[in-house]
């Protein structure tokens, strides 16, 4: 039987997930967990998420179980994925230090993915030191499982060629293959980043122009009803545009029946078909599709003991992994003293 590929993802615990999340990496993740051809790593990045809300630790520990309840909601199974918490391994904070002494800060400020988000997060010259060497410590979180597979968007690219910089840097320093150099996964084409109820390219908490995994069905009648379409297509009769309209984008995500979905579309671009009506199909093709995870994640926070030790044991299997690998990085430095 062919060795599995070991897979390392998470997302960052600042509140609850949202179907941007769901489409652009929860989907790919089950789809890997249930092939049988992947061991996958799924990490709650609390430590990540302090780089920037270091001041707001209530935040961070408030989302843990509300990120892992998503987790387990949408289907990722603890029998199939080990599901841990990032501050649980104190091994992935020793390989970072180490690391650190093989990157530049020339070439941390390089970083494309780090400058964007030092520009959308209004930093300016105040950026917390753990925010900018971020990519050294993904790279210790990738490392540390030998993850050959790591599921990202595309604008994370940069992010796992300076995880395989390192990778090169140590194995050349000490002269032994230890770290593996891991490739990024990436969403089938369409199952990218979608974009807001508002029109806005990016669905995110700070915009407040997300679907929740966890909205109740109320919720997302309301939300679907305010979404963007096309602000020129004011009259039923009026032709409309289906390119940049936010509802035809997201029945081409989650409608089953994309046959219905392009009649639609035609209709629309022709007129005689108003907003009202594709957004109430659009609304029932969601509760389709949210309704077994909502009730599954309710049923599942009733009984939080559960959730918590479903973090603990995926924590525990996570740590031996990355004990073994800090072992073998100690040994190729030699700084296994008294071993």
């Amino acid at each position: 039987m062919a060795e599995k590929e070991i897979v390392l993802t998470g997302d960052r615990p600042t509140g609850k997930l949202h179907i941007g999340h769901y489409v652009g990496s929860l989907m790919s993740r089950l789809e890997l967990q249930n092939s049988g051809n992947y061991d996958p790593f799924i990490m709650i990045a609390d430590m990540q998420a302090l780089t920037d809300n270091a001041r707001d630790p209530e935040k961070i520990q408030n989302s843990l179980l509300q990120v892992a309840l998503d987790y387990l909601a949408v289907g990722l199974d603890p029998a199939k994925s080990t599901i841990f918490v990032q501050s649980q391994i104190p091994a992935l904070n020793e390989l970072t230090m180490i690391y650190l002494n093989l990157v530049t800060v020339s070439r941390l400020k390089r970083n494309p993915t780090v400058k964007t988000e030092i520009k959308q997060k209004n930093f300016g010259e105040s950026v917390p030191a753990g925010f900018f060497i971020y990519p050294v410590s993904q790279a210790a979180d990738i490392t540390a499982f030998k993850a050959t597979v790591v599921p990202v968007g595309e604008d994370q690219e940069p992010m796992i060629e300076q995880t395989r910089e390192i990778v090169r840097s140590f194995n050349n320093a000490y002269h032994k293959d230890v770290l593996v150099e891991p490739e990024g996964f990436f969403p089938p084409k369409g199952r990218g980043r979608i974009p807001g109820l508002d029109g806005n390219a990016k669905m995110s908490k700070s915009l407040n122009n997300a679907i929740y995994l966890a909205d109740d069905a109320d919720t997302i009648k309301k939300k679907v009803m305010s979404m963007y379409t096309d602000p020129d297509h004011i009259h039923v009769q009026d032709p409309g545009k289906v390119e940049g309209n936010t509802v035809f984008t997201y029945l081409d995500i989650f409608a089953k029946d994309q046959q219905k979905v392009n009649e639609l579309k035609e209709q629309y671009q022709h007129g005689g078909l108003g907003d009202v009506k594709i957004k109430l199909y659009l609304n029932e093709v969601l509760q389709d599709e949210l309704k077994p995870i909502r009730e599954r994640r309710e049923k599942l926070a009733k009984d939080p003991q559960y959730v918590y030790q479903v973090l603990k044991d995926g924590s525990d299997a996570a740590n031996i992994v990355a004990e073994n690998t800090l072992e073998e990085v100690r040994d190729a430095m030699g700084i296994n003293y008294f071993k």
